[in-house]
């Protein structure tokens, strides 16, 4: 997502949009998609973020 003013703002990659993503990049197999590599770094954004979100869980019962 860009603004106004040139720059993006930071959001999580779900698993949903890394969907999007590699089918787009399936189905037009030249495109910048599927060139540059952003589908597996989409792919790995998930697993990044969903790795991270179980480890805050688990210190977060170690907390309390």
């Amino acid at each position: 997502m860009s603004t106004n003013d040139g720059g993006s703002t930071s959001r999580k990659m779900t698993p949903e949009a890394a969907s999007r993503i590699q089918s787009s990049a399936d189905k037009h197999p030249v495109g910048k998609t599927a060139t540059t590599g952003f589908k597996q770094r989409a792919q790995s954004a998930v697993h990044k973020s969903k790795s991270q979100s179980k480890r805050g869980r688990r210190l977060f019962r170690k907390l309390s």
